[in-house]
């Protein structure tokens, strides 16, 4: 499955499918969206990069 777009609303980044289902959605927890890909997502949080799959399972974090 892959990620065809990704919306902010509120505290969340919800990620979406070619068919605009929802795939999941992810927790800012006070960070904000950098960017996707079609098969991860990244959120700023602090000092930190986290990057998300398409499950939004934290799957590497990277310094800022």
């Amino acid at each position: 499955m892959s990620i065809a777009t990704v919306s902010v609303r509120g505290d969340f980044a919800y990620v979406y499918d070619e068919s605009g289902r929802t795939i999941c959605s992810v927790p800012l927890a006070g960070g904000s969206l950098q960017g996707y890909t079609n098969s991860s997502l990244s959120i700023k949080r602090g000092a930190f990069i986290y990057v998300h799959d398409e499950r939004g399972r934290n799957i590497r974090t990277i310094p800022a």
